[in-house]
């Protein structure tokens, strides 16, 4: 292979095809022919070397093209000969710096120096390189292919396929098995690779052993050791001086090999396993120990540690920018192959997300506090998403494996910085909505109360003979996640999302009757030995029963009702004649209130019973559906001790620790307003009410029942089915892959490959959504994937391109053991893409 030739190959070719986008800076107009022979069907190059303005022109439009639904054009190279920009300012002067924040530039450093390049392609022949460069810093092509003349190592070259040196050397590391099996056929090879290793690495193997296996094992600590000790930007513990080290020369060499390993899917859970033996034959975890700064190089896990204290350190100190450098980087990282390494690093990243998020709206606030219409607003289009983040956030904490005494990861401060962050933002606008609550009351005026939803939504469509609707009564679904479920359904129906305002109190005995026919106008509540009773007119509502009993009065035999799990397994049947189709589900609330350590992972159920449900009730004749809620929710998950209020005096009735029904006066800590004011009806004259987010006893983690954005505002989700038509569906093929094959799992958090091919015409550029889950032998779910990524955190699906290999941690159930099947499963239809079986082996 020719040096122009391995620059085009081995450098610039995988950068476009990792990033899609390549800007080449070339000052010396030393690449400028080799990046125009690359030009092709499927890669466009644009020379900017006649004309700036023309080829700004032209790259604009290619990139364009780039990023059309099905466009041919894969890859864009921009050719620019000036040197690349250093500084920000420069970068400002750049017309062509945003195609490398798009995509990726070049040179990056200093292995993308010109001698670099030919080091590694001349591995064997560092010395000479070295020579010519200190006589000529400008050598040309062909000067460097003349290097070598010809001669090789025959009998390595013979047995392994390959030519180079630095394929043969990266060939002894990670030998494909036809490669492995030729080496162990004989031993002829042995003293070309003792002279290959000390000519090109300046190895002198200590084995005297014939065999391949031992050789690898001390290249392999060789290698890895003389990376990390070249990117030690301190100097080496005296505990590791005497360990060989590659010579200086070999540095680029190095950290190529390094490089490959990391970067191939196929390696990279042999390089996690070596690097983990590796680091612990040299005990770098306590002889490195008291090193802050390793390096930048990804060598061994436990640099990680180093790595990950930067990184909160950046966040401590608001240095978004420096932050967001090591979230990035590490997003390439070969640990992400080791699922314990994940969750701290996807916690932090949620942290830095919800920080960053409580501080925009904290900004926006001032503009948005002089009306309640005008708060609720901010709420329902952008402060809704610091719900999401908060909930996304307090998910990656309970993802974080259990961490063992004594030790200080710094997660603990990531922990507390996030969630005061989100508490002091949400105090600040509990303030501003208490105000506006005692102004002008509850629900807003002119704006869709809950209690008036059926009436006015429901109840029309259901005027017309036959045609079928259906209701999904779905339990503590606060906005954010309405929003988050219309993005999975508008996928196939036509979908329309309402914020409605919940029924005080913001309880399920309420909320729920509030949806049913006539409670705008008849909805009161009574008191009854000190306790609240909901009544629709004279008929009292104490349980789901009587709530469905008032539909089936009035809609007789066009009336049906069951829970949604019922209808998702199955298990239920719809008459035909149906035409009112109601669905219950409680599962967010009762996880909520009975264990919320567990709810935030169970919330992405419901969303998938939900789409399922949809997908059925499409199929079975449905033309309308409507998912509404009783109430929201607050996870207070900030409190202290002492977070507390005290009740204003008065006789009241406790609901649910955070509202009051009754008589009383109200104080600094306490608002009391007419209950007719905030819409309830019935026998109580007052409601009362902290005036921040802290409920009347210690403890509470779960708020509803109060009145507060989170728990008051829900959403109203209109979905008009779509004919199913006759458009072609792209197919798949999805392939699931553990570890090369390997049938056991040793973690409780391994990482599993997802890939995806193309299965017909249409599946080239298609983008499919793919549910992973573990089943048990009688088909429960022992195992789900972990949040981050592609992963999307309300459904827990992953997204997925023909071509594409994503590597995912599937978290298993800490209870469980034995054998499982691990399945790829359309989330809509819950059908089988693909499917693996394994077991667990855990050594604790």
């Amino acid at each position: 292979m020719t040096i122009k030739q391995f620059i085009q190959e081995e450098v610039l070719r995988p950068r476009l095809k990792k990033s899609g986008v390549l800007l080449v800076y070339d000052p010396e107009r030393r690449y400028r022919e080799l990046c125009c022979e690359m030009a092709d069907d499927k890669c466009a190059v644009v020379d900017a070397t006649e004309s700036s303005i023309e080829s700004r022109e032209q790259a604009l439009v290619l990139l364009q093209e780039l990023g059309k639904q099905g466009a041919i054009l894969e890859n864009l190279l921009i050719y620019v000969p000036a040197a690349r920009p250093l500084t920000d300012e420069d970068r400002q002067q750049d017309p062509f710096a945003v195609y490398g924040a798009v995509g990726t530039e070049f040179p990056e450093g200093d292995g993308d120096e010109y001698q670099s390049i030919c080091l590694k392609a001349k591995a064997d022949y560092a010395t000479e390189i070295r020579r010519i460069f200190a006589n000529n810093p400008n050598p040309t092509f062909d000067v460097i292919d003349a290097v070598g003349g010809g001669a090789g190592w025959p009998t390595l070259q013979a047995h392994l396929k390959v030519e180079s040196a630095r394929d043969i050397i990266f060939a002894m590391l990670a030998p494909t098995p036809v490669q492995q099996k030729s080496l162990k056929a004989g031993d002829a090879w042995v003293p070309e690779i003792r002279t290959l290793l000390a000519n090109t690495l300046g190895l002198q193997l200590k084995t005297k052993s014939k065999n391949w296996s031992p050789i690898a094992d001390e290249l392999w600590r060789f290698v890895l050791f003389s990376e990390f000790v070249y990117d030690l930007p301190g100097t080496l513990p005296d505990a590791l001086s005497d360990v060989p080290c590659a010579i200086p020369e070999a540095r680029p060499l190095i950290e190529d090999l390094c490089d490959r390993l990391r970067d191939s899917t196929v390696n990279m859970p042999l390089y996690i396993e070596r690097a983990e033996t590796i680091e612990a034959d040299l005990g770098l975890l306590n002889v490195c120990g008291d090193l802050e700064d390793l390096g930048v190089r990804d060598t061994f896990p436990f640099e990680e540690r180093s790595f990950f204290a930067q990184a909160v350190d950046a966040l401590k100190r608001d240095n978004i920018d420096r932050l967001r450098q090591m979230l990035g980087r590490h997003k390439s990282s070969v640990w992400i192959g080791r699922g314990e390494n994940q969750a701290p690093w996807q916690l932090l990243q949620a942290a830095a997300c919800l920080v960053e998020a409580c501080e925009d709206a904290d900004r926006q606030l001032p503009d948005h506090v002089k009306t309640q219409e005008s708060l609720i607003d901010f709420y329902t289009s952008s402060m809704r998403e610091v719900d999401r983040l908060q909930r996304e956030f307090e998910q990656a904490e309970r993802d974080l494996p259990i961490k063992q005494d004594g030790v200080d990861d710094g997660v603990d401060d990531v922990i507390l910085l996030a969630r005061a962050a989100y508490r002091k933002l949400i105090d600040k606008v509990q303030r501003v909505f208490i105000r506006h609550l005692e102004q002008y009351g509850w629900p807003p005026s002119g704006r869709l109360a809950n209690c008036d939803v059926f009436d006015k939504m429901v109840a029309p469509k259901l005027q017309e003979s036959g045609r079928r609707v259906a209701v999904l009564l779905i339990d503590a679904l606060r906005y954010e996640l309405g929003v988050e479920l219309v993005k999975q359904l508008a996928d196939d129906d036509q979908v329309e999302l309402h914020a409605a305002f919940a029924q005080l109190p913001s309880i399920t005995l309420v909320g729920m009757a509030s949806l049913l026919p006539g409670a705008g106008n008849e909805l009161k509540l009574i008191r009854k030995d000190d306790q609240i009773v909901v009544a629709l007119g004279d008929q009292m509502l104490p349980q789901v029963k009587q709530r469905m009993d008032v539909l089936r009065k009035r809609f007789g035999d066009r009336f049906a009702e069951m829970p949604l799990a019922e209808f998702v397994r199955g298990k239920g049947k719809v008459d035909g004649g149906v035409e009112l189709f109601v669905l219950r589900s409680t599962t967010i609330d009762q996880h909520m209130e009975s264990t919320p350590e567990m709810a935030l992972r169970l919330i992405h159920e419901s969303l998938k019973s939900i789409r399922v449900a949809i997908h059925k009730l499409r199929g079975l004749g449905f033309k309308e559906a409507f998912v509404v809620t009783d109430h929201g929710f607050y996870l207070n998950t900030a409190s202290e001790a002492g977070d507390v209020c005290t009740k204003p005096q008065g006789k009241w009735i406790n609901v649910h620790e955070r509202f009051l029904l009754g008589d009383g006066v109200s104080d600094t800590g306490n608002f009391v307003i007419s209950a007719g004011n905030l819409g309830i009806r019935g026998d109580f004259n007052q409601c009362a009410g902290p005036r921040v987010m802290v409920p009347y006893r210690a403890g509470e983690w779960y708020f509803h029942g109060g009145v507060s954005l989170q728990e008051a505002v829900v959403p109203v989700i209109a979905v008009r089915m779509q004919e199913p038509g006759d458009k072609c569906v792209p197919q798949a093929e999805i392939t699931i892959n553990y570890k090369r094959s390997a049938k056991k799992i040793t973690t409780r958090l391994p990482v599993i490959e997802i890939s995806a091919a193309s299965a017909d015409l249409f599946s080239d550029n298609a983008t499919f959504e793919i549910l992973v889950e573990a089943h048990d032998k009688q088909g429960n779910v022992v195992g789900e994937i972990k949040l981050g990524g592609m992963v999307n955190p309300a459904t827990r699906t992953l997204s997925i391109k023909c071509g594409q290999t994503i590597a995912v941690t599937l978290r298993m159930d800490l209870e469980f053991e034995g054998s499982f099947t691990v399945k790829a499963l359309n989330p809509v239809t819950l059908s089988t893409y693909s499917k693996l079986n394994l077991e667990t082996d855990y050594t604790v």
